[in-house]
């Protein structure tokens, strides 16, 4: 497994090491001591996964007081995965990343605590699976605008599919400051 650094301290690009012959191929997707040895010592409880048609962008979604670190991955299909740094207080606050994440390139992302999150499916059809490190707490969720225009993420998609919530999310500078993570140093 490879580390590739982003332009966001803590959000990593994963590669694993894929083994290919006539059959097929084989990667470890999640391996405690390898991740560690990486920086990500991150114990996971909770795994998610979705499945979604070309167009819509699930986001940018976070949990307040409860953050949640992910390690996400396309089992099929592609999406544009976006990490967006809105703890307050942070130097890196409301900046983004985005990258393509697919069942080809096989790539995962790892976007620490803190972090809104969002994805864009930009094939037929996506299977999305991630992992977070403390369990989901309905009245903890948060969300911001998509198409926030501070934060200026270039999804490439100007009417793309939302859940009904997520058409209602504010924008960044609309959230009170005790609806942010709290900025805590990596």
């Amino acid at each position: 497994m490879q580390r590739i650094e982003t332009s966001l301290p803590g959000v990593y690009l994963l590669e694993p090491q894929v083994f290919t012959d006539s059959r097929g191929f084989f990667f470890e997707s999640y391996h405690a001591k390898k991740f560690a040895q990486l920086g990500i010592t991150t114990a996971f409880v909770q795994d998610n996964r979705s499945q979604s048609i070309q167009g819509t962008l699930r986001g940018l979604h976070y949990q307040i007081h409860h953050p949640q670190a992910k390690l996400c991955t396309v089992l099929r299909g592609e999406v544009y995965d976006v990490a967006v740094d809105i703890r307050k207080g942070s130097p890196h606050f409301g900046e983004w990343v985005g990258v393509v994440l697919s069942e080809q390139n096989k790539r995962q992302i790892f976007i620490p605590k803190g972090f809104a999150h969002g994805f864009l499916v930009l094939s037929q059809t996506a299977e999305f699976m991630y992992k977070c490190d403390d369990f989901y707490h309905p009245g903890d969720e948060g969300g911001i605008a998509w198409d926030d225009p501070a934060l200026g993420i270039s999804w490439n998609c100007a009417a793309p599919i939302l859940s009904s919530k997520d058409q209602q999310n504010p924008l960044l500078a609309d959230l009170e400051a005790h609806r942010l993570p709290q900025y805590e140093a990596l």
